[in-house]
């Protein structure tokens, strides 16, 4: 029978030194009794799973809307191709899998509708209120929002996984100062893969989405590099092959170029800074957990592509002014009427500014 102390005793073999062993977790705020049988971090991803937050990602949108079409990303199904991404890295540099999985779970639970479109119009909302930054509300959600149990408000995750949240950082994220988690500088190994891995998330599917909706094509892309590669290894490997198959092979080819320059350069990067504890993961001058050169650039041309053909696409910023409309309508109804809001919340207005309760 492999109960916990078996599967921490299995993990502290089969991880590598650098990576965060459930039985070192920095712990929870309140404490807790440990589970029998699952560790610190499987107990953390199984509590983001059972929430309320989690199952509200599938009704929000990023770049399309629902009545598009039911066959682009949402944050729940982006979500879990980050995981399917970042577990695949950690698992080849022996890093914790279920730290990984747990952190990239509820990276996105505090984030708003309608993409980075509608948490910029709820920052300019809450302009005097103290702002609002996705990274922090999904802090909020798993902190305090969540009601589960009754000896505490949230979920009660560990340190290592809410330290991952609110240091959640890429191209479209720059994470706020929170003095709880300021030292030491990077996050752990674990969250750095989280970081990446939702990188190649979004740059990958959303070519995919791209082509689908039409605002991006195939002969367009050819002057993308990535891109180019992927499609010469498809057609060297499968010759002739209907446009369809050809998009989502050449996807596929993407994410593994990406993948395998992230495995490959970030061990090289573990050896070269004799990296051998979670601490020292920590602590390097640049992060350990990062693409080789050659691959950063060509991912840097993709995105660049991405920003012009299609973020800038007059679709995208049509529907982004309808964001703004929707979410600024229903901000505003509430804060004149706060009686609308569902008891619940309303009960929180005793204990808060009514802005940040809305």
């Amino acid at each position: 029978m492999l109960d916990r102390k078996e599967f921490e005793r299995q993990e502290a073999e089969r991880l590598a030194p650098y990576a965060v062993k459930s039985e070192g977790s920095r712990g929870r705020r309140f404490r807790e009794p440990e589970d029998p049988f699952r560790s610190t971090f499987q107990r953390d991803r199984d509590r983001v799973i059972h929430s309320a937050a989690f199952r509200r990602l599938e009704y929000k949108t990023q770049v399309f809307v629902n009545h598009e079409g039911d066959h682009y990303r949402t944050r729940l199904t982006h979500t879990i191709e980050v995981s399917q991404i970042a577990r695949s890295v950690s698992r080849a540099l022996r890093l914790n899998e279920d730290l990984t999985e747990a952190i990239v779970l509820a990276h996105d639970l505090g984030h708003t509708p309608f993409g980075h479109a509608g948490e910029r119009m709820m920052n300019q909302l809450m302009e005097g209120e103290g702002g609002f930054e996705h990274n922090l509300q999904s802090l909020r959600v798993v902190d305090i929002l969540e009601k589960r149990y009754p000896a505490f408000e949230g979920l009660n995750l560990s340190f290592e996984v809410r330290e991952g949240i609110c240091k959640h950082s890429s191209p479209y994220d720059n994470p706020p100062q929170v003095p709880e988690f300021q030292d030491p500088g990077h996050p752990t190994l674990e969250a750095q893969v989280a970081d990446i891995a939702d990188e190649i998330a979004y740059s990958s599917h959303d070519v995919d989405d791209g082509i689908r909706s039409g605002m991006l094509t195939i002969s367009g892309l050819e002057t993308v590099e990535l891109w180019r590669e992927a499609v010469r290894s498809v057609r060297n490997e499968y010759h002739v092959i209907d446009e369809d198959i050809l998009r989502s092979r050449a996807i596929s080819k993407m994410i593994s170029a990406l993948t395998r320059s992230l495995i490959c350069y970030s061990d090289n990067l573990l050896t070269k800074n004799l990296v051998r504890t979670p601490d020292e993961g920590r602590t390097t001058r640049d992060k350990c957990i990062a693409f080789d050169d050659d691959i950063r650039e060509k991912n840097k041309e993709l995105k660049s592509y991405l920003l012009k053909e299609m973020y800038g696409n007059y679709r995208v910023i049509r529907m982004e002014q309808k964001a703004r409309r929707v979410i600024g309508d229903l901000f505003f109804s509430y804060c004149d009427r706060p009686e609308q809001l569902p008891p619940h919340i309303f009960a929180r207005l005793d204990q808060g500014r009514t802005k940040r309760v809305v």
